[in-house]
């Protein structure tokens, strides 16, 4: 009876232990679970701040660059945006391209021009009112974006519009961020420029900080105006910054939108086509030629081209063929570097130097190329006047000696060979003949008498 009751009792443990360890392991696995969401959650909501570098002039590539920046922090949920800038200026429309993105942006941009003896000129100075926070580092400055075209000005009343174009759109962003507007809309009407303490004490930017963590340290729990109107802190001290990089495609693109880059690949392009239209069949300079006219089109697609300038260097091609038929002795050569050279300089209409071509870059394109394309031109003309001297064509008008009497048929010799012939008039063995056609194996001749008294 006791071993029954034992057996009743131990079984009751067992079943007892059992649920307790179903019960602890339902506990165990939601703990986990919660942890898990905890873990992934945590993942998702990144807390670092994007970096990205724009140490160029403002084109279409650094537009692309930046959007797809801001695309990324706002995916990846980034507590900010860090743009560090240095630039001459650049494009209105790559400009205004970017200050849209800058103002749509769900996550805060910073702007920090930077390092020192960096600057925000023209277009630059734009972007930097644009930014939720403007920052500066010592020995920076910002400013001077008057507009400005590049040969000849335009009329009052287009350039006024142009201004006032422009000023309106440093008031708008001005006015949002709770800037100088004044002062901001000087810079494009008067071409101000400012060191960093003048922005600083002047209110075009909130800091100026010699490293990106004293600018966080700065900026830690200090609450700055949104474009919409909200106003929010961020506190950035000791988090992760994350380097944003271009792409390949977008440093290949930044590389050949330089204007002399530009030109360069083009003249290449253009020489190794001129040598495949002269060398059918050669294959490799049509391809390179080929491949460096594409990456030109593609860049000049993007850049503010001048096309009476690419008129101009067609027209210095057609003046260096003209020199290899004409033999101006120099003069069409001459002329055609010239007008080169202004094609070159004249190719890229930019607003600021650094995105035209240098005056050295066109020269020094335009006198080799203008030299080796007149020579090679020349050759190729000489080449096809010259006399054939191989082949069927290489025997007419050759000097030969019958062999045998030609009446009117016979025998000849003529460049080593014994060869049929058939002659307009008698002809003595040992008298001299000129062939006058090649038909098949046989030639058609004239008494060397005959022709002088025709040439007579």
């Amino acid at each position: 009876m006791k071993r029954v009751q034992l057996s009743a009792l131990s079984f009751q443990l067992s079943v007892l232990d059992s649920r307790l360890s179903i019960s602890n392991s339902r506990l165990a696995s939601r703990l986990w679970l919660a942890a898990l969401t905890s873990f992934l959650l945590v993942a998702s909501c990144s807390a670092d701040v994007l970096k990205i570098v724009v140490d160029d002039a403002i084109q279409p590539v650094t537009a692309e660059y930046i959007q797809r920046a801001l695309e990324v922090a706002s995916r990846d949920k980034d507590q900010a945006v860090l743009i560090e800038m240095n630039t001459p200026g650049g494009l209105v429309e790559s400009t205004r391209e970017i200050i849209d993105k800058i103002v749509a942006s769900p996550v805060p941009v910073i702007v920090y021009v930077t390092p020192a003896g960096s600057r925000a000129g023209s277009a630059g100075i734009f972007i930097l009112e644009a930014a939720d926070v403007a920052a500066m580092a010592p020995g920076t400055n910002a400013g001077a974006a008057h507009p400005v075209t590049l040969y000849g000005k335009p009329d009052d009343t287009m350039m006024k519009k142009i201004e006032n174009d422009a000023a309106a759109l440093m008031r708008s962003v001005a006015t949002r961020r709770g800037r100088n507007v004044e002062l901001a809309e000087s810079a494009v009407r008067e071409s101000k420029s400012f060191t960093e303490q003048e922005a600083l004490d002047k209110k075009l930017i909130e800091y100026v900080a010699p490293s990106e963590q004293d600018l966080f340290r700065q900026m830690s729990d200090k609450r700055f105006k949104r474009f919409d109107g909200a106003t929010t802190t961020l506190d950035l001290v000791g988090q992760p910054i994350r380097d944003y990089e271009m792409t390949l495609k977008e440093r290949i693109l930044s590389y050949i939108m330089d204007p002399n880059i530009t030109l360069i690949i083009l003249m290449i392009g253009a020489l190794c086509l001129y040598v495949e239209f002269n060398h059918p069949g050669a294959v490799v300079p049509g391809t390179i030629g080929v491949i460096f006219i594409v990456l030109a089109a593609f860049a000049m697609h993007l850049l503010p081209i001048r096309y009476a300038a690419l008129a101009m260097i067609l027209v210095a091609f057609l003046l260096f063929a003209a020199e290899a038929k004409f033999a101006s002795h120099g003069v069409l050569t001459a002329g055609g570097i010239v007008l080169l050279t202004l094609g070159g300089l004249l190719l890229v209409d930019g607003p600021i130097p650094e995105m035209r071509v240098r005056f050295l870059t066109a020269v020094a394109v335009a006198v080799p190329l203008g030299i080796i394309t007149a020579f090679l031109m020349g050759i190729a003309v000489r080449a096809r006047r010259n006399k054939v001297v191989t082949g069927e064509q290489g025997l007419i008008g050759e000097i030969g000696i019958a062999e045998t009497m030609l009446a009117p048929a016979g025998k000849v010799f003529v460049h080593g060979e014994l060869w049929d012939a058939v002659s307009t008039a008698p002809v003595p063995a040992g008298e001299h003949v000129v062939v006058r056609q090649v038909d098949g194996l046989t030639l058609r001749v004239d008494p060397v008498a005959k022709t002088k008294a025709v040439m007579a």
